[in-house]
């Protein structure tokens, strides 16, 4: 999907944000998440108050269980996609700028050790801005 130079340029500053993410994120691995078709990496739990400030300054609005009923329908409509949000995960996302809404989903894992950061666009995998996204993180398909 091609856009115009607008929309690209309005693009710039959600991808200026990720890069700073990734910077100061807490490990440096990032990899591709076939399943649910965004980026990933995992940092121990008690990495969790630094990596969610993290999180927050690229992704500015969180969500829990008990609030996603007030997030506007695409939010909503994300987190029943993604399986929903259980007590302890999270949804964080950011605009949509230019059509393109971006998100973060915060998951613990079972182990109490390990949990999760996904972060993705909710558009198509090849449309602008995700190949210029994924270059951001340092991940192919």
């Amino acid at each position: 999907m091609t856009m115009p130079t607008a929309a690209r340029d309005l693009w710039q500053p959600m991808l200026e944000g990720f890069v700073r993410l990734r910077s100061k994120w807490p490990r440096r691995g990032w990899s591709w998440d076939n399943r649910l078709n965004c980026v990933t990496s995992s940092i121990n739990a008690d990495l969790e108050n630094e990596a969610r400030l993290v999180a927050l300054e690229g992704l500015p609005s969180e969500w829990t269980s008990s609030s996603l009923s007030g997030a506007p329908p695409r939010v909503r409509d994300l987190a029943e996609r993604s399986g929903g949000l259980r007590s302890g995960q999270l949804l964080y996302s950011a605009g949509p700028v230019a059509g393109v809404l971006a998100y973060g989903l915060w998951w613990p894992w079972g182990d109490g050790v390990t949990i999760s950061l996904r972060i993705g666009l909710d558009i198509g995998i090849m449309d602008e801005p995700y190949p210029r996204f994924r270059d951001v993180f340092g991940v192919e398909l």
